[in-house]
């Protein structure tokens, strides 16, 4: 068994808030111990010419996006000590069965700034072979199930821009173990809610649910999302960030509440949807991401599901940095030669170990 090292991950969600920095301890196997962890927010201006970059891929015109992701990264990331680094980059476009996948930042250049090894380019192993290349945490939430020592099945809820659902046998011996994990995208999210409040009222996003709270769900627009195709395909299954922008589009003659309570119940029915593709439920429901912070969203799936919901401090962990601890974990399995994902968990053909590694 190899030694434990020191990692730090680093993600930019598709929410476009910032950079999450956390550090743990790891031998790409099992976690040791969490350490400290941070954060660099980005600015109205950053945030501004980032969300002009969604979609775009390689050959576009990017310098200025290039310029703000690196910037951010090398603010985020400098004060830490570590062995490793784990740097996701930030995506821009996700088609696994098309262009492919696009996560905007170059790892030599993190490298070079930080004057550390950093690993990068996480998913694009996985989606030549024919994987979705995403969700990739499950294999970190598997070994968060061992590190909390629960002994039946569990689920992680990311509700981040996209929402994914993992589901976890705790006690299979490695997450590459064929049904160890079953992983996939649930739906939109945080994204659409944050793009609608921020185009309505000009706010980052509709804190602890206020303008949800005081809307009433129009029931005919939710029947006609969840009439997408998305949701009567199987998993593992992914989506990129403005998939479902015809959301907006079903909400647009609604006042602002009714269309932030109508667009929260989307969210929350994508997830019930993907609850039921579950092998054996869950025993509960561990959410993480920023979505957990919105009581009106956590009501809704805490009415609709048969096991607990809870979000992931309950046990102990930190849903803030979930993500960038997930990618400080990947790191050492890439350094390590471990796979990173698995037929259960992006639908790739067999077990996978992805990302590139620069070294200063």
């Amino acid at each position: 068994m190899a030694d434990p090292i020191w990692a730090l991950g680093a993600m930019s969600g598709t929410s476009l808030d910032g950079v999450d920095a956390a550090s743990l301890l790891t031998d790409g196997v099992a976690i040791f111990e969490f350490g400290a962890s941070g954060y660099r927010g980005f600015s109205q201006e950053e945030q501004a010419v980032l969300h002009a970059a969604l979609g775009k891929w390689p050959g576009d015109d990017l310098a200025a996006a290039r310029q703000i992701v690196h910037a951010a990264h090398a603010d985020a990331l400098g004060a830490f000590d570590c062995d490793v680094v784990g740097f996701h980059g930030q995506t821009l476009a996700h088609e696994p069965k098309g262009r492919g996948t696009h996560q905007l930042g170059d790892g030599d250049v993190l490298a070079r700034a930080l004057g550390r090894t950093i690993v990068w380019d996480f998913r694009s192993t996985d989606v030549d072979m024919g994987g979705e290349g995403a969700p990739l945490a499950p294999f970190f939430h598997w070994a968060c199930a061992k590190w909390i020592g629960v002994e039946a099945p569990v689920a992680f809820l990311n509700l981040g821009g996209v929402g994914n659902l993992t589901w976890v046998d705790p006690s299979t011996r490695a997450p590459e173990t064929p049904g160890a994990l079953l992983a996939f995208d649930t739906g939109p999210a945080n994204a659409p809610i944050n793009d609608l409040v921020k185009a309505r009222r000009g706010m980052p996003f509709d804190k602890d649910g206020t303008l949800a709270a005081r809307g009433q769900v129009v029931d005919g627009a939710l029947e006609l999302f969840l009439e997408d195709r998305y949701f009567r395909k199987m998993p593992p299954k992914s989506l990129d960030r403005n998939d479902f922008s015809l959301m907006l589009d079903l909400v647009r003659e609604l006042e602002d509440a009714d269309a932030a309570a109508t667009m929260t119940a989307m969210a929350a029915a994508a997830v019930m949807q993907g609850m039921e593709h579950c092998p054996a439920p869950p025993n509960r429901l561990l959410v993480t991401g920023g979505g957990r912070r919105n009581p009106v969203l956590m009501a809704m799936l805490d009415s609709a599901l048969e096991c607990p919901v809870d979000p992931v401090e309950a046990v102990g962990l930190d849903g803030d940095m979930l993500e960038a601890q997930a990618f400080a974990y990947l790191a050492v399995r890439v350094m390590r030669g471990l796979p990173t994902s698995a037929p259960g968990t992006t639908g790739v053909r067999a077990s996978v170990g992805g990302g590139r590694i620069s070294r200063v």
